[in-house]
């Protein structure tokens, strides 16, 4: 189907975006738990070229892609729903702060007027102060859905078992064999394959000794690897199958923030979720946006984003399209297909990822066989003759 978008520009957007560069990041291969991580300078000017450019793309009048009936200078934060994970450290919830300084810059446009007569402008030259809810890692599993899963683990279990690992483990043996001198004490067993990646890519960006010392393609080759083990952890054999779990709790929201945009109702024209790697994994497997374009599959770079554009054709029918922009190395979004077609009707889009979402807390623990942790020891689950992983799709 084509995308029919019309004259008019958008009727809104939900954006995934990815934080911007940061401290180092280990996550536990058994669990995917993780430590810390802090955004760095580099992370914060790349999150705010990322914001210019949704800037650029959907507060511009002549831009073809512009939101009908948007504030284009001064922030209307009836207009902007923005959410960021605030677990880990800070840097996904202060990547979101750094994004929306370039959506909606400081302007002089934000000075009132006291009765008295007096003129104000907020500090830093009219910066605007765009509200972001916070999602703390004990409130909610929606942003981080895989941690605390005991299905999750049994799924890392199983890949880690799989011929296609073994294989891929196998080939790239050599390759960390002639690495492990550059790691620094970090194991180079393949099912480490995300904290070898990160140690390097740290290291080569901010360790002058190593970026000079470490032999060409070590950061391509160890990317490659990181890559394909990302892909094979965050994906599964079906879109409802416990893999995909980083897109499943979002996918709520997503149905919620794209429907509401369809009522007259609504004032909501932006619905900004900051998350981490993961949901674009998952996100582009369910919807097969890997089989077109197959060089999307794997961790997308700092400062990534995903648009889903709500539009209507000339009936005024809604549909849905899918963007993406990985990081800095695109200049450009790139349009996806989503099931074959660069556009669908929002109903479609719906019905046909429905029976994949985990819609609540309560489905959480019920999917993730967990009866404690995460808020999951309020219910009451004595009587589920499912739970223990009879018929739940793990």
């Amino acid at each position: 189907m084509v995308n029919t978008t019309t004259a008019a520009g958008l009727i809104g957007v939900v954006l995934l975006a990815r934080h911007g560069d940061r401290t180092a990041y280990y996550q536990d291969p058994a669990t995917y738990n993780s430590t810390q991580a802090y955004i760095t300078p580099l992370g914060e000017q790349q999150e705010f070229e990322l914001g210019s450019f949704l800037r650029n793309i959907y507060l511009n009048p002549d831009s073809p892609s512009f939101i009908q009936n948007i504030s284009t200078d001064v922030a209307d934060i009836n207009q902007l729903a923005v959410r960021a994970d605030a677990g880990g450290g800070n840097v996904i919830l202060n990547s979101a702060y750094a994004l929306l300084q370039g959506l909606y810059p400081s302007t002089q446009e934000s000075e009132i007027t006291l009765a008295n007569g007096t003129t104000v402008l907020s500090p830093l030259g009219g910066y605007q102060y765009v509200p972001v809810q916070s999602l703390e890692y004990w409130q909610s599993p929606s942003l981080t859905s895989w941690m605390d899963c005991e299905y999750f683990q049994s799924h890392l279990n199983r890949t880690y078992a799989s011929s296609a690992w073994l294989n891929m483990s196998a080939t790239a043996a050599p390759f960390l064999t002639a690495l492990k001198p550059y790691l620094g004490g970090v194991s180079n067993n393949f099912t480490n394959m995300w904290n070898i990646y990160d140690h390097v890519n740290v290291q080569y960006t901010y360790n002058k000794t190593y970026y000079e010392t470490l032999p060409p393609t070590f950061l391509q080759q160890a990317r490659y690897y990181a890559n394909w083990a990302q892909n094979s952890v965050f994906t599964d054999s079906t879109s409802a199958s416990i893999g995909q779990v980083a897109i499943r709790t979002l996918l709520p929201e997503i149905f919620w923030a794209l429907g509401n945009m369809t009522k007259t109702s609504n004032k909501v024209k932006m619905n900004i979720q900051e998350v981490d790697y993961k949901p674009f994994i998952s996100l582009f497997n369910v919807t097969n946006a890997t089989l077109t374009d197959p060089d999307i599959s794997g961790i997308a770079n700092y400062a990534s984003v995903v648009a889903l554009e709500l539009s209507q054709d000339s009936q005024g029918q809604y549909e849905v399209s899918m963007k993406f922009k990985n990081g800095t190395e695109d200049s450009q979004f790139r349009q996806l297909q989503m099931f074959g077609n660069t556009s669908i009707t929002f109903d479609k889009f719906v019905q046909v990822l429905d029976t994949t979402t985990i819609n609540s807390t309560n489905n959480w623990c019920f999917s993730c066989n967990q009866t404690v942790l995460r808020g999951c020891s309020v219910f009451n689950y004595s009587s589920d003759p499912f739970l223990g992983g009879v018929g739940t799709g793990y």
